[in-house]
């Protein structure tokens, strides 16, 4: 029996990075082997092992052959003659194709270290094609590394592009894609993930909400990149500089949703793009089924996102109607995801990356003056659930009035409209942030 560390722990420590996780493949073995030697199986597919006391993974030696459809439907065969090459040999990339014996000499059969200081991702052999899971990860392993410089090789970008055709991608349940596209939200430049399978011609297939942003033309006043699957993608990177909330991340991927239903023959304008996009993002939640309360988050990014952008114009009662529309009362975070959102989306602008955006300031200075209000005492004292109702909405707007009484805004009105603050002048105009 011998024992070699594979997969991503040797790409990482090529690298200089620190791996979280060390797997191992284990040749000339059995499942008794295994058993008998102190290890815990674990896993239904295919023999996987955990080490007694490391707790690390030694998975058997394996080939793969595919029957049916999707990322399951293969035979897999765990004889104790299978081999260290032909175990690598079913990987998905050649940097992860490589392994260290127990005395920590490389064993590289596919030129794995080559592409690693080359920076391209380059499937293993013509099998990669077999499994449509693949498309995913390579886009996700973009997310993670382009702004680094990587690349996916001209071929293996080939091989995506054959699976999208074959339509191998339907077999993908949703649970699958989301766990990959949750991930791929959660690295340095998400964007890449979602560009990536665009050039795969399998963005559609995945994402149709976001394929059908790409070619939507914009107001060149307002968005110099113009089209909006581009401005999707640039407030996408944006919102991974202002928050590593996943949260945040997927308001900012489909707050403009909406825009795809716009009739040609109003672009470049999206009058009500907003409250458009809310069906989008519910039917895009459902079908991931993700998490209620991203879904809410998307939801709210859609519908309100401009309400933050012109938030410094409105009263306090329209203010304090948008803080209960976010239920700010119990959800305080709510507020924030949105606010970083929309933050994400002002800057996500070609030329406008860094520009001001006091609004967030604004509004979450503002909201807490709700939370002063005693709703218990109201209610005692009213007993009526209507008049209870309108005297708690009511003295939350005084409170909210008086701090914008109280505080002096105006250099903060002066930021966001774009004039120097010696000029003075209270009324800001949010047409200097529109759609």
């Amino acid at each position: 029996m011998r024992a070699y560390l594979v997969g991503g722990a040797v790409r990482d420590q090529l690298m200089g990075r620190i791996s979280a996780d060390h797997d191992y493949v284990v040749v000339g073995s059995t499942p008794d082997d295994m058993l008998l030697a102190g290890y815990k199986q674990v896993g239904a597919d295919f023999p996987v092992f955990l080490h007694p006391d490391t707790g690390d993974e030694y998975a058997l030696a394996r080939t793969e052959r595919k029957q049916g459809h999707g990322y399951g439907g293969f035979v897999c065969d765990f004889a104790p003659d299978v081999s260290l090459g032909d175990d690598l040999a079913r990987r998905d990339l050649t940097v992860n194709a490589m392994a260290l014996d127990e005395s920590g000499a490389l064993i590289d059969p596919f030129g794995g270290k080559t592409d690693l200081q080359n920076k391209v991702f380059r499937h293993v052999s013509d099998a990669f094609a077999e499994d449509p899971l693949r498309v995913l990860r390579v886009a996700r392993f973009m997310a993670r590394h382009a702004h680094e410089g990587w690349v996916v090789a001209a071929e293996t970008l080939d091989l995506m592009r054959e699976i999208a055709q074959r339509d191998e991608l339907a077999h993908l349940t949703p649970e699958r894609v989301w766990k990959e596209m949750s991930r791929a939200l959660q690295e340095s430049t998400p964007s890449s993930f979602f560009i990536t399978l665009r050039e795969a011609g399998a963005l559609g297939d995945i994402f149709p909400e976001v394929e059908a942003l790409f070619g939507v033309a914009q107001p060149v006043e307002h968005h110099p990149e113009v089209d909006d699957g581009l401005h999707t993608m640039l407030t996408l990177d944006q919102s991974a500089r202002l928050s590593g909330r996943l949260a945040v991340r997927w308001g900012a991927l489909v707050h403009d949703l909406g825009k795809a239903l716009t009739p040609k023959d109003e672009f470049p304008r999206h009058l009500a793009h907003e409250a458009r996009g809310v069906a989008l993002v519910e039917r895009a939640s459902e079908r991931f089924n993700i998490p209620t309360d991203l879904k809410r988050i998307g939801m709210h990014a859609s519908q309100y996102h401009l309400h933050v952008h012109r938030s410094m114009e409105m009263t306090a009662k329209r203010l304090v109607a948008l803080f209960s529309d976010l239920d700010y009362r119990r959800r305080p975070e709510t507020l924030a995801d949105l606010v970083m959102i929309a933050e994400a989306d002002a800057r996500g602008r070609t030329g406008l990356e860094n520009r001001p955006y006091p609004q967030a300031q604004y509004l979450l200075d503002l909201a807490p003056e709700i939370l002063k209000v005693d709703q218990r005492e109201i209610a005692e004292r009213l007993r009526d659930g209507t008049k209870i109702s309108n005297e708690i909405h009511a003295a939350s707007v005084r409170l909210v009035s008086h701090k914008m009484d109280a505080v002096n805004y105006s250099a903060l009105k002066d930021r966001a409209s774009g004039r120097p603050a010696e000029q003075g002048g209270f009324l800001f105009r949010a047409s200097t942030i529109t759609a």
